[in-house]
């Protein structure tokens, strides 16, 4: 295997079955790749009850200077049915141009290239002036309990600190060079539990029917839109995604009705504040007379996620003009800068140091026959080298 391959690094992880929690030798692999390199490897296992131990990995070249950290996850997704891949999800297999393999895109294609285009600044001898770490999880596919977080904690109480961090996910919707993130907005979820009274169909007025309450409480969260939309961010948007009774009896009223939402806020809102405008309509709801007429406020309980996420814009110019010119350098593409999409692991990351995302095409991410181009694969890590190059020049400006 040549380190300064990306088809090679990539192929090597690939068949490393490291569905989440396993480590699944993905770890061991870069450890042997990053070594060689002038890497200090420290390879740390977060524990937390209830959930299972996670191995992560740390990795650090240089001691003094402007420090760039990558941030990635060697962990993936199950593959399902091994029978609807054309190819074996693990074995790397190479077909008309594309490689194949549950991770290829999401996301050890990205540190496959971030560790090729640093392997060649080394060959160069262009060991940047100052340290780059990489920051690799085993825990963003799953509950985000004993990864970045953790992982992120115990550097720091190390005395780590960091200037700027790239985070190497699947950003571009259709070509490489379309886009990079730069922020994301927040993620509140919640249930709420509708109480009722439970009877017989036929006598509706002996009964207080819950499915009522809950279909107006749960329209009420959805319309009218919380917002439209700042400058850098689309419009806040609330779904339900389940609504549950659990009866199996076509003629009785249930006792209880219950529906989950999540919401994706911009920067206009907090996780508190949006909390807030959620209880608030709620409570505005619970009065509405239109489902249940004669009828007393509908009664409701509310349960929030532990942990929400936080809404956050990377405005480091610095970070954004390398990256971006780095992109334009290389493919002849100005990237949109976007702060669109779920959450990631970036959403840890910016209580540190800036922070921006870019990687590989994500269309075939989490899907059978998860694949990549191999000629992204030299195009991404021509953009990292290109990058890293850029980033320490202004640095040490």
């Amino acid at each position: 295997m040549t380190v300064t391959n990306p088809i090679d690094v990539l192929q090597a992880l690939i068949r490393c079955p490291s569905v989440t929690p396993a480590e699944g030798g993905a770890l061991g692999v870069l450890e042997s790749l990053l070594s060689p390199l002038g890497f200090k490897v420290d390879r740390m296992v977060a524990r937390d009850e209830g959930t299972p131990d996670i191995e992560n990995l740390y990795a650090r070249a240089g001691s003094e200077g402007p420090h760039l950290m990558f941030a990635g996850h060697s962990d993936v997704v199950p593959v399902g049915a091994e029978s609807d891949w054309s190819v074996g999800p693990f074995s790397g297999d190479i077909r008309d141009g594309m490689l194949y393999g549950r991770g290829a895109v999401d996301m050890k294609g990205g540190i496959a290239c971030f560790i090729s285009a640093y392997a060649r600044l080394v060959e160069a001898g262009k060991v940047p002036n100052g340290s780059v770490s990489l920051l690799i999880t085993g825990d963003e596919e799953g509950p985000a309990v004993n990864g970045t977080v953790k992982l992120l904690e115990w550097a720091a109480n190390r005395g780590e600190r960091w200037d700027a961090c790239l985070v190497g996910e699947p950003t571009n919707p259709d070509t490489l060079g379309d886009m990079i993130k730069i922020g994301r907005r927040g993620s509140v979820s919640g249930t709420v539990t509708v109480k009722g009274v439970q009877g017989h169909a036929a006598y509706p007025h002996l009964a207080d029917n819950p499915v009522r309450g809950a279909l107006s409480l749960a329209r009420s969260l959805m319309f009218p839109a919380f917002d439209q939309g700042t400058e850098n961010f689309q419009p806040s948007n609330l779904e339900v995604t389940t609504i549950d009774v659990g009866n199996v009896a076509t003629n009785v009223i249930p006792a209880s009705a219950r529906f989950k939402f999540n919401i994706r806020f911009n920067d206009l809102w907090t996780a508190d504040s949006v909390k807030a405008e959620i209880v608030r309509r709620l409570d505005a709801a619970a009065l509405d007379p239109e489902l249940r007429p004669d009828r007393s406020a509908i009664g409701y309980e509310i349960v929030w996620s532990e942990r929400p996420s936080h809404v956050f814009l990377t405005r480091n110019n610095a970070l954004i003009a390398s990256l971006s010119g780095a992109i334009e350098t290389v493919t002849g593409k100005t990237p949109k800068l976007s702060t669109t999409g779920g959450t990631s692991d970036a959403r840890f990351i910016k209580d540190y140091c800036p922070v921006v995302e870019f990687g590989l095409v994500g269309q075939t991410m989490h899907m059978v026959d998860e694949r990549v181009a191999v000629s992204d694969l030299e195009t991404l890590t021509v953009i990292y080298q290109t990058f890293i190059e850029q980033w320490f020049a202004h640095a040490d400006a």
